[in-house]
Order: structure tokens, then C-alpha cells, then sequence
């Protein structure tokens, strides 16, 4: 190996490798791959080597609330105001009045968003939320147009 980089070095040891090991050279665990020789002669010397060995102290050691089969997750329940998505409802969600200033059209968008906004809920919800905020953001909107127009006469 003199003469040769240290790259080509380690291609021939690789290349040497892939043509596999000597019939002297078969590792003794081969079934198991991934672990260090160090664990696996520990296994072979802890009587452990057999898959089912390994099984059986598992099972031996872990708790029956381990070994019980997992609880079903309970599906979410949609909030009722969430079903509410016609623009009519949200607008009486809103309860908007003629009485409104830029502040408390403010105040209530906040408000409407604090409970509606889609990051709030449940993926399954979503959706829902998403349309009343986009309605509730254009009553809004539109309210505060109609108050600028008021306030210019």
C-alpha cells in the first residue's frame, strides 16, 4: 500500500471487501445488522442471541399498560359557532350597529378573531373558520369604508 494516496488505499480495501469475506472470516451474528460486535458477543454470551430470547425478556419486563392495545383517540367535536358560516350569521355574530367608530370595529374584529381564527382549532375545522374569518374581515372592512365616507361630509 506504499505509493498510493490514502484514497486509493481505502478503494482497494473497499474493493477488497465487496468481494466478500473468507470462508474464515464469516461474522458469527450476520442475522444481526446495525449493532456493534461488542453487543452482539455480549448477546451471544448472555444467552440472548435468539430473537426469541430478546422477545421474551421484553415481554417479560414491560407493564400491561404498555402491552394494551392503544386507546382510540376520540374524534374532536366542531364548536357550534364554527357551523355558522352564511354571512347573515356572521354578521350577527358580529353585531355590527350604526353606532360603530373605527376603535370598536377594531375591538371586534379582534374579538371575532380571538375565537375564530383557524390556527385556534382543530385541522378538521379549519376550513370553517377560515370562511368566517374571511367574511367577518370583509363586514368589517366594508363597515369601516362606510364610516370614512361618513366622516368626509
Amino acid at each position: 500500500m506504499f505509493g498510493i494516496s490514502v484514497f486509493q488505499s481505502v478503494l482497494e480495501r473497499l474493493k477488497t471487501e465487496e468481494d466478500g469475506p473468507a470462508e474464515d472470516e464469516q461474522p458469527a451474528h450476520a442475522n444481526i445488522c446495525g449493532l456493534n460486535g461488542g453487543f452482539v458477543s455480549n448477546l451471544a454470551t448472555s444467552g440472548m442471541a435468539d430473537s426469541g430470547a430478546v422477545q421474551r425478556a421484553y415481554f417479560d419486563t414491560a407493564s400491561d399498560e404498555m402491552l394494551a392495545p392503544p386507546k382510540p383517540v376520540p374524534r374532536p367535536v366542531m364548536p357550534d359557532h364554527l357551523g355558522r358560516v352564511q354571512p347573515e350569521q356572521i354578521a350577527a355574530d358580529l353585531a355590527l350597529t350604526e353606532t360603530e367608530t373605527q376603535q370598536t370595529l377594531t375591538d371586534k374584529r379582534r374579538r371575532f378573531a380571538a375565537e375564530n381564527h383557524p390556527d385556534r382549532h382543530h385541522p378538521d375545522f379549519r376550513a370553517n373558520a377560515t370562511i368566517r374569518m374571511k367574511i367577518a374581515n370583509m363586514l368589517i372592512d366594508e363597515a369601516q369604508r362606510r364610516l370614512r365616507l361618513l366622516q368626509r361630509r
